[in-house]
């Protein structure tokens, strides 16, 4: 198995967990906070895929899904388009309206398809590439990747958990 294939393994474990973590949720509960400051399912799902596309993308030398494909508009979001979430307060949190679990999933799908594209043809010389000068040391693309996995699940894990509460209390 190559590392690429480990990648696409991965990725491919993170969308189908995002699936689940969504399949059969109101849109109430997509928007339900279990307290006042609590990160709602939509916004967690909206966080790791804006997390991602961004990431991927600037490796990859790709524009956005979230522009590319019109996400931005179809969410009617409230940020500026390169905004994924990151340090956003409770209240800036409160502003994303998810329209639909299919519009919310259609975007992770494009995501995912963007993702696993790009990672299945890239060679294991690929991953040593320097991506981010920023850090010391400098950022590969194969941390890099990592790092996306690791947030993505983290937060799809986040997601799962607050579905099971929401689900238990219905």
């Amino acid at each position: 198995m190559t590392g690429q294939d480990l990648l696409v393994d991965a990725f491919g474990r993170v969308h189908e967990s995002v699936h689940a973590a969504v399949a059969g949720l109101t849109l109430e509960q997509l928007h339900r906070r279990l307290d006042g400051d609590a990160n709602p399912v939509g916004w967690l799902i909206w966080h790791l895929a804006r997390v991602q596309d961004d990431h991927v993308a600037d490796v990859a030398g790709l524009e956005q899904a979230w522009t590319s494909q019109g996400f931005d508009a179809k969410f009617g979001s409230p940020y500026p388009a390169a905004d994924v979430g990151y340090g956003q307060s409770s209240g800036e949190v409160g502003k994303l309206n998810v329209p639909s679990i299919e519009v919310l999933t259609a975007y992770h799908d494009a995501v995912h398809e963007l993702t696993v594209g790009y990672v299945a043809g890239l060679t294991d010389d690929d991953f040593d590439r320097v991506v981010d000068t920023r850090w010391d040391p400098p950022v590969t693309l194969g941390v890099r990747l990592i790092s996306v996995v690791s947030d993505t699940m983290q937060h799809v894990g986040q997601a799962a958990y607050v579905r099971g509460i929401l689900l238990r209390d219905q």
